[in-house]
């Protein structure tokens, strides 16, 4: 690669970085699973950088797909299906790197957790990263009629896992109630 594209690279990674991980992050659950997916995507994109530059898809969508794709096949390894990571204390350093407000919220995960990968996936991009159902469909090489059944049941699988005692629709938290919400408007 040439010095001016190692800096374009370089200036590329430095901002897709946190959105990434946001997405890597809620797809997964696992902080270090989700750094490991950054990691794998900007692997990838790094040794075809050159090419992506001159697509005329932008390279933050063209990133989305790579990490989307680098999680569903992290799915299929076999040892994957057998071993499972759990945390036990938080790490207070990753909230210090300023990975986004989807970070302050511990239910949410515990229940994106209870949701399918697809639906998880399909609820991260379109309620959390906001894209319109025919990109989610385009990243998921899938059809849009997929991405909204996906995204209803989904939703609706939230809400009962964020649902409080007193009040079955309303999630307690408010970052929970927030994308709960919005998901409904939608």
């Amino acid at each position: 690669m040439k010095d001016t594209e190692v800096e374009a690279f370089r200036e590329f990674a430095g901002a897709a970085i946190p959105q990434l991980h946001r997405i890597a992050l809620a797809a997964c659950g696992d902080r270090h699973d989700a750094d490991d997916l950054v990691q794998t995507t900007l692997e990838k994109m790094c040794g075809a950088w050159s090419r992506i530059e001159r697509r005329d898809e932008p390279p933050m969508a063209y990133a989305r797909t790579v990490l989307v794709r680098a999680f569903i096949d992290s799915g299929r390894r076999a040892w994957r299906r057998s071993e499972r990571s759990f945390e036990i204390l938080p790490e207070t350093a990753f909230a210090e790197r300023g990975y986004g407000q989807v970070d302050d919220t511990p239910g949410l995960y515990a229940a994106l957790s209870t949701l399918t990968a697809r639906q998880r996936l399909v609820v991260v991009l379109r309620h959390v990263e906001r894209l319109p159902v025919a990109e989610v469909a385009r990243v998921l090489g899938s059809s849009e009629s997929n991405v909204k059944s996906a995204s209803a049941e989904g939703l609706a699988r939230l809400r009962r896992a964020l649902a409080s005692p007193a009040d079955a629709r309303t999630p307690t938290h408010p970052a929970a109630r927030r994308v709960v919400t919005q998901g409904a408007q939608r």
